[in-house]
């Protein structure tokens, strides 16, 4: 995996380049002022959905419900 230094102006200018660059593997870090303030790299390969963890809760026997506040939580 490579970085790459960009500025917050040229991140804005060319989004889709920048999400080919990370979907392809690479970190991009976006810089103000020679400052890094952001960083874009690939997301893990696996991450847990919802559905996922409420079917397992559920297999375990548990009874967690989701409410009206849960968006909020």
């Amino acid at each position: 995996m490579a970085t790459f230094p960009i500025s917050r102006e040229e991140a804005a200018k060319d989004f889709d380049g920048l999400m080919d660059r990370v979907s392809n593997g690479d970190e991009v870090l976006i810089e103000q002022n020679a400052t890094a303030i952001a960083a874009m790299k690939p997301a893990p390969q696996h991450v847990r959905l919802l559905s996922e963890s409420l079917r397992m809760a559920q297999e375990r026997g548990s009874t967690v419900t989701l409410d009206d506040e849960f968006g909020r939580d």
